[in-house]
């Protein structure tokens, strides 16, 4: 029986050679590719795959928040991520949202469409050294609501740029970033954004 299997990577290139890859398999199919987070429902709707190889990074939506959506609209469909970003933060967060298997990018193309036919079982797959790094890391010491702010606080505005985006107070802003600031180490609001960036907490 054949698994058919959805990519989704915002990289052509990517989506391309792992599309090459996994239809070297006499089992798997690749039936759909999509570039962007916010197509991936429609084009399982439309292609009827059993598993979706998921990126993280995409526009429209990120990949997990992809996998949650998928998850509320088609259960059935099992999630793969396959990332670059191997981020501790990123596999709890994956986890939540219902994703059966993670992987990174540099997984061997045989333990790739071993992981595949693994996640279509039902069984869930997660690369070793993350696992441990996920366990060593703990949960993100931030609330959804600060993570809200920080994801803000990205595009570098100021505090009453923030306060808009987030339909908050000035004051109420700067006591999130406060914490922000505290709970991560960081020493200024850029350096708690990257520190949270590389944990995978946003």
């Amino acid at each position: 029986m054949t698994i058919r299997l959805l990519i989704a990577d915002d990289q052509a290139m990517v989506r391309g050679a792992l599309a090459a890859l996994l239809d070297l398999e006499n089992d798997l199919e690749v039936v759909g590719q999509v570039g962007r987070g916010d197509e991936v429902v429609d084009a399982c709707r439309e292609n009827r795959p059993e598993v979706v190889l998921m990126d993280v990074e995409m526009p429209g939506m990120d990949g997990i928040a992809a996998s949650a959506a998928l998850r509320r609209a088609m259960p059935e469909v099992r999630v793969l991520v396959v990332t670059t970003f191997g981020r501790p933060g990123f596999l709890r967060r994956a986890m939540q949202a219902g994703v059966q298997g993670f992987v990174v990018k540099d997984t061997p193309a045989t333990q790739l469409a071993d992981a595949v036919r693994r996640v279509n079982e039902g069984l869930r797959v997660v690369d070793p050294q993350l696992a441990a790094d996920s366990l060593a890391f703990g949960e993100s010491p931030l609330t959804a609501r600060e993570a809200e702010v920080l994801k803000a606080a990205s595009d570098g505005g100021t505090v009453a740029d923030i306060a808009r985006s987030v339909h908050l107070s000035e004051g109420t802003v700067r006591n999130h970033l406060s914490s922000i600031i505290g709970k991560t180490g960081g020493r200024t609001r850029a350096d708690a954004l990257r520190i949270a960036d590389e944990n995978g907490w946003l």
